[in-house]
């Protein structure tokens, strides 16, 4: 089945054929630090890790950029208000901190929750601070080719002339007439409200460290600028895919896209954007309280199971948190990490086992725009059918089930996603303490004693130790989550 994948910007699925063949460039947005990573940010991240992970499995070569945007409105003022008369330390906040140190401490917990919930490393990850020459060689082609002006007010700032660049608008189907300027937009200086900055002059007040010279003045980048000016020096004038999360479209991809196009270049060949987190239907809101964090996810489970349940849900669809989420996530990984410890026991040296491969409906439902959802039904029914093969005594059938399962896995990252370190001497005594009990076990259902042998099997049960009869007898494993 031909690749396929719904672009936003034609507003349709369409066949996905790379620029270069064997090759697929693609830039998704990343972090800007601010503050630390909320769910949002964090299923964006494992969207496009799915993505990354079957483009390379399909034996295309891949080059991901996820950029940092570290110089930003909300960095200063997140950092000025630290030094404020009054200000109190809090948990996620430092006493004096500088804008440089906090955007790069909240740098570090991104790439902490990336590596924690087994998103891969992108090929390079550029700051927008790295940058500044590539945005001012920008600029000057927007200016030079009529498409962005200095400030009317000798400010230092320079904006975008959105009435310039007549497809405005195109990426997310909206009248040039029928947008307000943004609520937060100073008008002084442009020839319309709706013009957006390039370039930021210097305000009084501002750290110095947070302004550069340029040929309009000291001052620092606007944030539509960044993308724009870092994926075309890593990826080129014209790439494959640009992705990020659906809140970004407007105003911050049609800026880019626009900025992008009047300077001359091809830019995205595909936009892709992933649905939102909600909170029982809801829109999460710290004002009314119903946030969770993936720091919070993660001291209600494993992060395997987290990864999991952010990762479920087809990435254009919105994905509904509520209470029992992570628990239904946690049996899920259960029987499937069920299946593999028996399956290893039971295929342990009886001979090599098949190459990792997805079996036929597992690769159609991701060809057709990473249908998640059908990915992990054939993922279960796998696992059903290796349960099958175990009861059976099929080694055939349990070895192609677990190289099956076992390459799923891999592609959708719960391969690679942390796990606590396991407790060796533990597991050993525990697993005398068990073995013991199911030899009871055994001889109490040779007698004919079911009541004895179920009063133990519920004892188990009860301890988390989960028991399966089969063919060979009785078989355990821990349960998760």
């Amino acid at each position: 089945m031909t690749l396929r994948f719904y672009d936003t910007a034609s507003a349709e699925v369409r066949d996905f054929v790379p620029l270069t063949p064997g090759k697929v460039s693609l830039y998704y947005c990343g972090a800007t630090v601010q503050g630390l990573p909320h769910v949002g940010h964090i299923r964006s991240a494992i969207a496009f890790d799915q993505l990354t992970r079957w483009l390379q499995y399909r034996r295309f070569r891949v080059t991901v950029v996820r950029n940092v945007t570290d110089i930003d409105d909300k960095i200063l003022a997140k950092s000025a208000a630290s030094f404020e008369p009054g200000f109190e330390e809090g948990p996620d906040d430092i006493r004096e901190e500088e804008w440089w140190a906090l955007a790069y401490r909240y740098e570090q917990a991104f790439l902490k929750a990336y590596d924690t919930l087994g998103v891969s490393r992108p090929t390079y990850e550029p700051r927008a601070t790295g940058h500044i020459p590539e945005m001012h060689a920008l600029i000057q082609r927007l200016i030079e080719r009529g498409h962005a002006y200095p400030a009317l007010d000798d400010s230092g700032d320079v904006y975008f002339d959105v009435r310039s660049w007549s497809k405005y608008g195109s990426l997310t189907r909206q009248r040039l007439d029928d947008m307000q300027g943004a609520a937060d937009s100073d008008p002084r200086g442009k020839r319309d409200p709706r013009d957006f900055a390039l370039w930021k002059g210097h305000k009084e007040g501002e750290p110095v460290t947070a302004s550069w010279t340029s040929p309009w003045g000291a001052g620092r980048p606007g944030w539509h600028l960044e993308c724009s000016a870092m994926v075309t020096k890593y990826l080129g004038t014209e790439f494959d895919i640009h992705g990020g999360g659906l809140d970004l479209r407007f105003p911050h991809h049609e800026n880019e896209m626009a900025q992008s196009q009047a300077a001359g270049h091809g830019f995205a060949n595909f936009w892709m954007h992933n649905g939102m987190v909600t909170y029982a239907g809801e829109k999460m809101s710290k004002s009314i309280g119903n946030t969770v964090s993936p720091a919070e996810m993660l001291e209600l489970a494993p992060p395997r199971v987290v990864r999991y349940y952010l990762g479920q849900a087809q990435y254009r669809s919105v994905l509904d948190y509520q209470p029992t989420s992570l628990q239904e996530a946690a049996a899920a990984v259960e029987r499937i990490d069920g299946f593999l410890e028996r399956a290893a026991k039971a295929l342990a040296g009886s001979g090599d086992v098949p190459a990792e491969t997805v079996p036929a409906a597992f690769e159609a439902a991701m060809d057709d725009d990473l249908n998640v959802p059908q990915a992990l039904a054939a993922l279960h029914e796998t696992v059903r059918a290796g349960n099958t093969a175990l009861t059976a005594g099929d080694p055939d059938g349990v070895r192609q089930a677990f190289a099956w399962v076992t390459a799923m896995l891999g592609v959708l990252g719960l391969s690679d996603t942390a796990r606590p370190a396991p407790d060796e001497q533990g597991t050993a005594a525990l697993g005398v303490l068990v073995e013991a009990q199911l030899a009871a076990r055994a001889r109490a259902r040779a007698a004919k004693d079911w009541a004895a042998s179920d009063a133990i099997r519920d004892t188990l049960a009860a301890a988390g130790v989960l028991v399966e009869d089969g063919p060979e007898g009785a078989s355990w494993s821990i349960k998760r989550g």
